[in-house]
């Protein structure tokens, strides 16, 4: 790691209070007639339903809950600081932003071994378009974000501590005591990237698919440090010392909270579905032995999933703002959250003004995924570059299991989990840039040069876009200005 561990953190802290200035100035801002906008409809006001009825949707009206509960309690928190108002139901979601930048520029630095590229990283979360909107909207998408990047942390020092294990068992000459290779003991960080995936599957059940990939890739950090130390049988040293416990870590601990995370539903005599047994389930049968209250959250569950599996174009169910997964790592479909105009709004230089909200990526950057995205499949596959491999690791587990439901209804905002790893991966690309140590000085000298020339432009297209992102009053020959690409309109 590094040696200058303060600037490492002064850094750090000083993206973060830029993130914190731009995700809370004019949270507020826009809402309809003071109530929330898109999305925003369904979650705040189960929100708020939570914090006044014993945090849990009871409420008959609703049909049935689509999603766990964390998100939503989460939103309710805010709530309950702030009221049922613009601030109080985004003021989570906005926290979770910018911790979000926090923790994607110390993985970075942890990743390249390098303050600077960490530096990097956290330029390009915090004028990252899909992010920052995210962070300002009170919906579940952020909340998810930030427990699959918290948990990939994890996994980052995991590994980390796993190296340092190897290698001092490695110096004391232990390491071929047995044909399989040491024991790594408890694993605490691998325990928190456990609890942070069930965080992360009580938010979205999307997090399901993150806990898949996660553990192919925790495992093979494993199989590569046996490898790497000179372990006699390392393929069946992993299999024997580290699977087992990686499903505990990685499978169980996961899934026992997220059952925790229902804890109110449990509770609660009026929860959607609570008392399904006798009901809309009979009392006997096969599974008669499981206890009421796991049969009835079964089923809840099984309703659930009939919901999302019947949300299909085939079925009637488009949305004019919808997109498919192949248009999301370059933002080719963005999505209208809200767009108001009128001569009632004013503030702009015309007659009347738009306001207007769109999930879109800064387009410097998210243009230039596919070939950055290339460059990082090319560095796996030639120099076996770790570091490229877990970033994608992390793109593919949010972004890949979506082609396995094409007929679904889809949105661009399930692509905002791809954006802190696509940032990752610019990030180290952009460090080889720099160069390295014993290079020509014309050569750091023009690496230089094109990074802090590429972070200007970024820069700048997010402040072009600005506007667009927070519901700024503009003329409507801006607005068209804004739309660069037809489908963006």
């Amino acid at each position: 790691m590094p040696a200058d561990t303060l600037r490492g953190w002064l850094v750090a802290g000083f993206l973060t209070f830029l993130a914190a200035l731009t995700r809370f100035t004019g949270l507020q801002s826009p809402t309809d007639a003071g109530t929330p906008v898109f999305d925003e409809k369904h979650y705040v006001t189960q929100a708020w339903q939570m914090l006044r009825g014993g945090w849990v949707e009871d409420n008959p009206a609703y049909g049935l809950v689509v999603h766990p509960p964390v998100g939503k309690q989460l939103i309710a928190l805010g709530e309950a600081l702030f009221g049922y108002s613009a601030w109080g139901w985004r003021f989570s979601a906005a926290a979770a932003g910018v911790v979000l930048v926090l923790l994607v520029t110390r993985i970075t630095r942890r990743l390249a071994r390098s303050t600077l590229v960490g530096a990097i990283a956290g330029v390009l979360i915090l004028v990252d378009g899909v992010t920052f909107v995210t962070s300002r909207m009170g919906m579940l998408d952020i909340f998810l974000v930030l427990f699959v990047v918290a948990a990939f942390g994890c996994l980052i020092v995991d590994r980390d501590d796993v190296q340092r294990r190897y290698s001092r068992v490695y110096g004391e000459g232990r390491i071929s005591q047995t044909p399989f290779g040491p024991r790594m003991g408890v694993r605490w960080w691998r325990f928190g990237a456990g609890v942070l995936l069930g965080l992360a599957c009580a938010t979205k059940w999307s997090g399901i698919y993150v806990i898949v990939f996660f553990g192919l890739m925790t495992v093979a950090f494993d199989l590569a440090a046996r490898y790497r130390f000179g372990v006699q049988r390392p393929i069946a040293g992993t299999a024997a010392r580290d699977v087992a416990p990686g499903l505990w870590a990685l499978v169980a601990v996961p899934a026992g909270v997220y059952v925790a995370s229902y804890w109110a539903w449990f509770s609660s005599e009026t929860a959607v579905d609570r008392h399904a047994v006798g009901r809309a389930i009979g009392e006997s049968g096969s599974w008669s032995f499981v206890p009421d209250s796991l049969r009835a959250l079964w089923y809840n569950h099984g309703n659930v999933l009939a919901f999302h599996t019947g949300l299909t174009n085939t079925d009637g169910h488009i949305h004019p703002w919808e997109s498919k997964p192949w248009t999301w790592p370059m933002g080719l479909r963005p999505m209208l959250y809200y767009f108001a105009q009128g001569e009632d709004i004013s503030g702009c230089s015309a007659s009347e003004c738009v306001r207007a909200v769109m999930l879109v990526g800064t387009p410097a950057l998210w243009w230039l995924a596919l070939p950055v995205l290339a460059w990082s499949l090319w560095k796996v596959l030639t120099c076996r570059d770790w570091r490229y491999a877990a970033a994608l690791t992390g793109y593919g587990a949010v972004f890949l299991p979506w082609f396995l439901t094409l007929d679904r209804q889809m949105y661009y905002f399930y692509a905002a989990p791809m954006a802190p790893f696509m940032i990752m991966l610019f990030a180290l690309a952009l460090g080889e840039m720099l160069g390295r140590r014993g290079q020509p000085p014309e050569r750091q000298q023009l690496g230089l040069l094109v990074v802090c020339g590429y972070l200007a432009v970024v820069v700048v297209n997010f402040v072009w876009l600005y506007p667009i992102l927070t519901a700024l009053p503009i003329t409507p020959d801006m607005w068209q200005r804004q739309l660069w690409l037809p489908s963006w309109r």
